[in-house]
Order: C-alpha cells, then structure tokens, then sequence
C-alpha cells in the first residue's frame, strides 16, 4: 500500500538530495503529493519513487530539464522512447568526440612526429556552382553536410566530375562567424541551377598542405600550414581555401579522407641553397 513520506525520506529513498527535490518542485518537474498550507512541509508518495529514480539518470544523462519534462509527463510511450534515443545518440557522439580528442592528444605528446610536406602550386581562375552563407564555427559540420550534398546532387545531375571545396573567410576563424562559400568546380559555360550560384574564384598562388584521416587533427595541419607560410612565405590577401579530394560523402572510414588545405601567398620562394 503506497505510503506518504517526509521530504527528508524521499530523498533517502531516491538518493535526491532536498535542495533538489525543492528545485524540482519549484519547476513543476516533480511536485510532492502535498504541502502544508501552514508549516510548508512536503510530503512525497511511495508511488512517486520510480519517476525520482527516472529523473536521476535522466540527469546522470546529462539530459536538458526541458526534455526530461517530457519524457517523464507524456502518455505516449513511442513518444518517450524518441526522446531518450535521441539522447543517447547524442551521448554517443559526445563520447566518440571524447575518444577522438583523447587520441589526438596522445599523438600531440609522442615525440618525433613527422613535419608536414608543403607543396606550393599556381592554381588558374575557375567557375564554379557555389553556395554562400554566413556560418558559424560550431555549425560547420552540419552546414557543409547539408551544403555538399546539395552540390554533389547537382553535380551528379548535370555529370560534373571534380573535386568540391569551400573557402573560409577571414572573420570565420577570427569571430567564429563568417562567410563560406562552397563550390563545385564547373566549365566556363556552365549553365545556371536552381539552388546555387555562378561564383567566379580567382587564381593565385597557394601553399598547400594535406590533411590525411579523421578531422579530429584537422587544427593541427592547419598549424603545421600556417607556420611554414609564415616562416617562409609572403601571405596574400584572400580566403583560405580547402579541396575535399576524398571526403566523407565519398567513403565511410575516416582513415581514408584526404582535404587539401590551400594558403594564398604572394608567390612560390625561391628554394633555398
């Protein structure tokens, strides 16, 4: 027969502390089953035990209060299921991040790592379909997803054959807001398309580094890049361009992505001796 408990007792019986059960009540995540008008003493049910227990490993979970709110009032049990799978998938991907990072930080601190091979090329001006936004930073991800498959199902309608990339403004990397514009190279009579633009990209010279495998070193290539053409180089005005020569639309293991990433200079140095 469910029994009503003190506050006090519902938080040994559900390992919440009281300041918790307070704040819960305050919310309307979990209101006692009765409060004194006078004293204001909260007295829980036995009944109540089995949705504390939920909330906490929902907020073990990490779990946004919003979304546990859900999952714990709505009567619609496939709709409950959607919500935690959709949690715990972000969990996932949280901890496959984790994983990643923990990797490349072991890499950052084992010595004698190989230096990067630079390679300085002319790259003529070209027309391409191309997609401009404002992106931010954290966004990336999903925008170049979204953005590139767009381009590549367009490029599959029309039978264009070449290497996708983007270039990244100044302001992206300065703001962690800031213009991209994604292309996909096409003939210099190339009809238009709905969806894209026509964007003509100048030439120039480039020094041009690969990134070989998983993006979670991306920053490190970028690094070992932009060192040597600052070392060596004159820097040219202009965005910083990247050249998806094998990409994540194009195989799944990540050991095989390849990006070309290109710095503008002023022109190819000398080489030395």
């Amino acid at each position: 027969m469910a029994a009503l408990v003190t506050v006090g007792e519902f938080s040994r019986l559900t390992h919440l502390s009281v300041k918790t059960l307070h704040h819960y009540h305050e919310i309307g995540l979990l209101a006692p089953v009765s409060v004194d008008p006078s004293s204001g003493y909260r007295r829980y049910g036995t009944t109540q035990v089995d949705t504390a227990l939920l909330i906490r490993r929902l907020r073990e979970l990490r779990m946004p209060l919003a979304e546990v709110r859900e999952l714990v009032e709505t009567p619609d049990s496939a709709r409950r299921e959607e919500t935690l799978r959709a949690h715990l998938e972000r969990m996932e991907q949280e901890l496959a991040h984790t994983r990643d990072v923990v990797t490349s930080l072991r890499e950052m601190l084992t010595p004698g790592q190989p230096a990067l091979d630079v390679d300085y090329r002319f790259v003529p001006a070209f027309r391409a379909y191309g997609v401009r936004d404002q992106v931010e930073r954290e966004q990336i991800g999903p925008w170049c997803e979204r953005t590139f498959g767009r381009l590549g199902a367009i490029g599959a309608e029309y039978g264009i054959l070449a290497t996708p990339g983007a270039t990244y403004s100044d302001d992206f990397f300065t703001e962690d807001t800031g213009e991209v514009v994604a292309f996909l190279p096409v003939a210099p009579d190339q009809v238009p398309a709905d969806g894209v633009e026509i964007v003509d990209l100048p030439g120039g010279f480039f020094a041009i580094g690969v990134h070989s495998g998983p993006l979670n070193d991306f920053d490190r290539t970028y690094g070992a890049l932009g060192s040597h053409v600052a070392e060596h180089c004159q820097v040219a005005p202009g965005p910083i361009r990247e050249l998806y020569v094998v990409s994540p639309g194009d195989v799944d293991d990540p050991a095989a992505w390849r990006t070309e990433i290109c710095w503008p200079i002023q022109r190819i140095p000398a080489p030395k001796g």
